[in-house]
């Protein structure tokens, strides 16, 4: 399963914050070299740099280029370059919820869980939804 969030910038502060947001404390989190990374082990994670260098060869974060890669697919095919910026929250919780479930053998149950969301979630209001949030607060 994966999980993704929008990060303003690649600063530390962004990308701690992202993780504290995705990953339980305590968990192992796998990152390259990127000095933004510095801090998971004083937030209770355990951090482990996988490719301490930019330099090319082995890729080691396999799943990480083949999200990445699905994702600009998808985005550029699914959406034909019409997509906004404002809404890219929206647009990586759907393909968040696809790439999850993908291979899921009950279709029926995809359906019972929407069905299950929509009466348990509050309607949200069409400005709402066309209005930009700010970034990681909702």
């Amino acid at each position: 399963r994966i999980r993704l969030v929008q990060v303003s910038n690649a600063s530390g502060a962004s990308l701690l914050d992202a993780v504290q947001q995705a990953v339980a404390p305590g968990s192992t989190v796998n990152t390259d070299g990127w000095q933004g990374y510095n801090g998971l082990d004083e937030l209770g994670y355990r951090h482990k740099v996988v490719r301490p260098h930019g330099d090319i060869g082995d890729n080691l974060l396999p799943n990480c280029h083949l999200v990445a890669s699905l994702l600009k697919r998808w985005l550029l095919g699914t959406h034909q370059g019409a997509v906004r910026a404002k809404h890219l929250a929206y647009y990586l919780d759907e393909f968040t919820f696809r790439f999850n479930r993908r291979t899921s053998r009950s279709r029926g149950k995809l359906f019972y869980r929407m069905v299950q969301q929509s009466v348990q979630l509050d309607p949200q209001p069409y400005v709402r939804i066309i209005t930009p949030q700010s970034l990681g607060g909702g």
